[in-house]
């Protein structure tokens, strides 16, 4: 029962709501959601805000400045910065969202312009709700300054300082050396909590050149350093001693006030000599018990402070001439926290509304007042008064209806609340046009549902009748509204919980009528029009159904229903309308305004369509007569119910015009054309677009852009100013104007970003401002060779490389990513090793593995990685040599369209052997490979297959698995050719049967044979000679080497060094030797997915020439 009472006031709270009809001056609170949801209109209210701090870290990409807000009507958004006004929208380079006070900041690199203190203001018609206080803080550094040496005398006081940049707290200071050693720090030695580095007194050791000062701000991640200070000591014979003096504090008395829960810190760093000790006494108490000193005694430390800690302390600094001492008055203080918070209210006309705010802290909070953002004072009201803590409205007027702020602040905090205070009538009256119909609105919210019914005039029953009707959601509608439905209307709510009955009044009035409409006017350029309207209420505005510009408000006058245009321009020619306009009705009535006289800078046309049927466009065209005479090309194509238009037109062209008409059978013939009209020359109206940013050369930068065409240069003298800055350092835009649309920046570094800008410029003045795009400084060739290249053995024919990703600064340029050079060194069938075919694998992007497929079992490869960039190839790693374990054979036979194939089963099976699986597709050595064909093999006995209906001469890839019951195997694959079936057989056939064939083949077979035999007498003979026996006692060097197992049996034997050569003992390939260059194996892109399937070009070439860039040293494995 209890939940039912409750919805049966919100029940009467709808109603009360939505006609506002109320019986007592007290205020009622509904929430806003209930407002928006029986779409009443409703003050703004903040939803989302940014924090308080918005820190720019350097590595995020953007900035959000948030501010949400709801209303009704949608609130529109305004910014302030440091008190100014700011509109994103007049930046480009700030991106905005549609329907929000939100916008994004980009790190472009130059935030410095962005920081400061930002507030934003969400207004509609009823008022304006703020947001908190927003920070921008970006990064800052220590100024660049040249700092002298400090001098000072032996036995002499000095401080060094710090002076770090503001920033996001907390801040850590560190002194160390330029080698990143910390300033070792004792009783004479001390850094103070400002960051200064204090000496009690000089002695010879702290003569060095570079204390450095480090600030850290853990918040945004960020170190900062202060250039190297140096520090001369002057030695004496003698130091004399002194009594101690306070360097910081350095007055006698000082007052400290900090937060409750703080850590409270006291310092006091004393110079003399002999180097002053430092003891703390709290006045008239012990040291709190959670007291503790640091800094070798010079600093006191009480953590999370509470009342009973504040109090007078007192520092006594002395050694054996004296003593001198500061008291510290410590405060505890609070920051402000609500005592009562201002609330929103929904109050009625004529009720006393009061708003309080009130807050407590140490010290006592101010408390500031704002209405819809604006100083209170500076909005004044009679019926508003200020009593204290709050604010009295005293018989309040829907004009009262704002949002109120109060901030509540001291020197710790700032609290802000906003406050929406909404008054409503007690009644919606409405109106209405005799003839036409009306809808009187009751929208109820109840539970259970409502029954609702309307009456007029106090009277018990119900209106009814055709002209009547009561909708569902309990609107009532008056059709064709007759003068006797004026009085008042009663809508009656009613549920099993109660019933709720509110009040509105129906006025019905004579429709509104334009009396004297205004007349078609032509007029002579220069002169005054007149257009005359009189109605009971009239407006003018200029309608925008054709060409008509909006109006100059100081040429436009409206008076007794007369509207004056002064100094008339063909600007001005169009079609004006009068709207006479009361809050129910309208009228209007229209009239043509022609300005007769010269044509000016924007040029008009007028067009009268001819043909049976109507226009559905008409089309502009222009022909210039210096760049492209004889020429027509179309400027603008406007609809067919217009016949004038306003042409946005170049400077200093020759401009000739022609008007067509276009209809549903096609386009029409061209008018004859006007007489040539020369607009006067003007600055550039555009900048050049498409700019790029390339680097052909490691130390220069290339830009280039799209010039301007001729017609788009506006007059004479057309230039450009190229502007340019470095994007990661604060420094002055560099500027050159230039003729071409091409400029080379020299003597850049390598690989840096750069910001980039080109304004036109003609003798008439600059261009617009133009955009700012980014790119970088040329690039240069990879420095660095990826590390820790591995290679992990997956099958017989697949292997998975592995390597470390080249550092960034490293690249010199934009990754384009890692290439694998791979060469077969033997096979490990014998021990003759020979070098393959190389091949390559492209890897693009940055990964840091990848797989090579298609090799060939038991054999003996070496590999090399390297990265690339838009440069090229860097240098490539180390060789890693690897050996692939034995795998299966498939043999296979071509004849024509079919390839025979013959395996063995293998000899572990793991498994019951199920079948096989065989795969084939057409490879062809081109970029695209075929599809992959699937043959299922499912009797385990089966050794042999033939593929059939083959491309001829066509290169295929196969693939063979054996599969048990769990899965398939490892593959075996193999390349092969299909023939020429027809070719081969009709040769075949047409040659061997015939009989002169036959007898020059036996006519070969003998020849050969005699030449056989004469080689061998030849060689027997030769055994016999001295030389032959001196090369068996001293054989050649070089005819060992071809035997060993080296790179030399890859040579050709025109590459053989000469007799008497050297070879390298460590057989290390130097420059000239007959070895392969490593570096050779880098040129081709051969692409592989990561699993080793084939998706690219499968090439391999073989290379044999010298390399002078490679000098690694080659194992041989034993």
């Amino acid at each position: 029962m209890r939940l039912q009472r409750i919805l049966g006031l919100v029940a009467a709270l709808g109603v009360i709501t939505c006609i506002c009809a109320f019986h007592t001056t007290a205020a009622v609170i509904i929430p806003l959601e209930v407002l928006g949801h029986v779409n009443i209109e409703q003050l703004p209210t903040i939803t989302a805000q940014s924090p308080s701090s918005l820190i720019a870290f350097p590595f995020d990409e953007s900035f959000p400045m948030t501010c949400e807000a709801k209303g009704n009507p949608e609130p529109e958004f305004r910014w302030m910065k440091n008190g100014q006004e700011f509109d994103p929208f007049l930046d480009p380079r700030l991106m905005k969202e549609e329907n929000s006070g939100t916008f994004v900041i980009p790190n472009n690199g130059n935030l410095t312009e962005y920081q400061g203190t930002y507030r934003c203001y969400a207004s509609n018609k009823l008022g304006t709700a703020i947001s908190k206080e927003i920070e921008f803080i970006r990064k800052r550094s220590f100024p660049k300054e040249t700092l002298d040496p400090v001098v000072v005398e032996e036995g002499q006081p000095f401080t060094l300082k710090c002076d770090p940049p503001k920033g996001i707290p907390p801040l850590q200071i560190y002194w160390m050396t330029i080698s990143l050693q910390h300033i070792e720090q004792d009783e004479r030695v001390s850094m103070g909590l400002n960051g200064d580095l204090y000496f009690s007194h000089a002695v010879e050791k702290d003569s060095r050149r570079d204390y450095c000062c480090f600030a850290a701000f853990p918040r945004i991640r960020t170190i900062v350093q202060k250039n190297a200070m140096s520090v001369i000591v002057q030695t004496t014979n003698a130091i004399l001693q002194r009594r101690p003096s306070l360097l910081t504090p350095s007055s006698a008395r000082s007052e400290t006030q900090l937060v409750k829960e703080e850590d409270l810190k006291l310092e006091c760093i004393a110079e003399g000599f002999p180097t002053p000790q430092v003891e703390w006494v709290k006045v008239g108490h012990r040291l709190p018990i959670k007291a503790k000193l640091e800094n070798h005694g010079k600093l006191l430390i009480v953590p999370r402070v509470e009342q009973e800690d504040s109090g007078k302390y007192m520092c006594k600094a002395k050694n054996a001439l004296g003593e001198a001492v500061h008291y510290f008055t410590v405060t505890i203080e609070e920051p402000p926290e609500w005592v009562s918070e201002p609330e929103s209210q929904l109050s009625m006309i004529g009720s006393d509304v009061l708003i309080k705010c009130s807050a407590s802290g140490t010290p006592q909070p101010t408390i500031t007042w704002r209405v819809n953002g604006v100083p209170l004072q500076e909005a004044p009201a009679a019926n508003r008064k200020v009593l204290g803590d709050t604010i009295l409205l005293r018989n309040a007027k829907a004009s009262d209806s704002a949002v109120y702020q109060c901030e509540a602040s001291n020197r710790h905090r700032t609290l802000l609340s906003n406050a929406n205070i909404m008054i409503m009538s007690k009644y919606d009256n409405y109106s209405a046009v005799e003839g036409k119909g009306v809808m009187m609105h009751c929208k109820v919210f109840s539970s259970p549902p409502s029954t609702v019914t309307w009456s007029k005039d106090d009277s018990s029953e119900s209106v009814e009748g055709p002209r009547f009707a009561v909708h569902d959601n309990g609107s009532l509608e008056i059709y064709s509204v007759e003068k006797g439905d004026t009085g008042q209307y009663t809508c009656l709510a009613k549920n099993t919980e109660g019933s709720s009955a509110i009040d509105t009044m129906l006025y019905v009035k004579d429709p509104t009528r334009i009396v004297v409409p205004p007349e078609h006017l032509q007029i002579l350029i220069g002169t005054t029009a007149q257009l005359s309207c009189l109605a009971d209420h009239f407006t003018f505005q200029v309608c925008q159904s054709i060409w008509c510009l909006h109006p100059s408000v100081n040429r436009y006058f409206v008076e007794d229903g007369i509207l004056q245009i002064i100094n008339v321009s063909h600007w001005d020619q169009g079609v004006y309308t009068c709207v006479a306009r009361t809050p129910v009705d309208q009228d209007t009535a229209s009239a043509w305004l022609i300005v007769l006289g010269e044509l000016t800078y924007q040029q008009y046309f007028c067009s009268q369509a001819k043909g049976s049927d109507t226009p559905s466009a008409f089309i502009i065209e222009y022909e210039e007569s210096q760049w492209e005479p004889g020429n027509w090309k179309e400027l603008l194509r406007v609809p067919g119910n217009h016949n004038s238009a306003v042409l946005k037109l170049h400077g200093n062209v020759d401009y000739c015009f022609r008007v067509s008409g276009v209809n549903s059978v096609g386009r029409g013939p061209s008018s004859e054309p006007t007489e040539r009209y020369k607009p006067p020359a003007a600055a550039p109206d555009k900048n050049p677009e498409n700019i790029k940013i390339e680097g052909h050369l490691a130390h220069e930068m290339d830009i280039n852009w799209e010039p301007l065409l001729p017609i788009e240069h506006n007059g004479p003298g057309l230039e450009y100013k190229v502007s340019y800055r470095r994007q990661d350092l604060e420094e002055d835009w560099q500027e050159h104007m230039v003729k071409r649309h091409s400029f080379v920046v020299k003597n850049t570094p390598t690989f840096v970003p750069y910001e980039i800008k080109i304004q036109a410029k003609n003798n008439q003045g600059w261009g617009p401002d133009p955009k700012i795009v980014t790119g970088y400084s040329g690039e240069d060739f990879p420095s660095a060779a990826p590390d820790d290249v591995a290679v992990e053995v997956m099958n017989s024919s697949v292997v998975k490389v592995s390597w470390t990703r080249v550092h960034k600064d490293k690249l010199h340029g934009h990754l384009g990513g890692y290439r694998i050079n791979w060469w077969r060194l033997r096979s490990l069938v014998d021990s003759k090793k020979s070098h393959g075919d190389k091949h390559t694998l492209t890897i693009p992007g940055d990964r840091n593995h990848a797989a090579v497929p298609g090799l060939t079992p038991f054999s003996e490869y070496s590999l090399i990685v390297m990265t690339f960039n838009g440069r090229g190839n860097g240098p490539g790693s180390h060789p890693v040599n690897f050996k692939t374990p034995e795998g299966g054979r498939i043999v296979e036979k071509q004849h024509g369209h079919t390839v025979s194939l013959v395996w063995a089963p293998p000899l572990e099976p793991n498994g019951i052997l199920t079948g096989y699986l065989l795969e084939y597709q057409l490879i062809n050595d081109t970029e695209e490979v075929g599809p992959l064909q699937t043959v299922d093999i499912s009797n385990p006995d089966t050794t042999k297959w033939t593929l059939r209906d083959l491309e001829p001469v066509s290169k295929y890839k196969l693939y063979l698995r054996s599969c048990t019951t769990v899965g398939c195997g490892l593959v075996v694959s193999e390349e092969c050719t299909t023939t020429l079936e027809t070719s081969l057989a009709s040769i075949h056939g047409g040659i061997s049967t015939q009989g002169w064939f036959i007898g020059l083949m036996c006519a070969i077979a003998l020849l050969t044979l005699i030449v056989l035999i004469a080689c061998f007498v030849n060689r027997n003979k030769g055994g016999k000679y001295s030389v032959k026996e001196k090369e068996d006692l001293h054989p050649d060097v070089e005819s060992q080497g071809m035997n060993d197992d080296t790179f030399c049996e890859y040579s050709d034997n025109d590459e053989k060094p000469l007799k008497g050569s050297q070879h390298s003992l460590s057989r290390e390939i130097k420059a000239g030797d007959s070895g392969d260059s490593l570096v050779d194996y880098g040129d081709e892109d051969v692409q592989f997915n990561e699993d080793g399937s084939f998706i690219g070009e499968y090439a391999g070439r073989k290379e044999k020439r010298v390399s002078a860039e490679i000098k690694a040293t080659v194992q041989t494995p034993a």
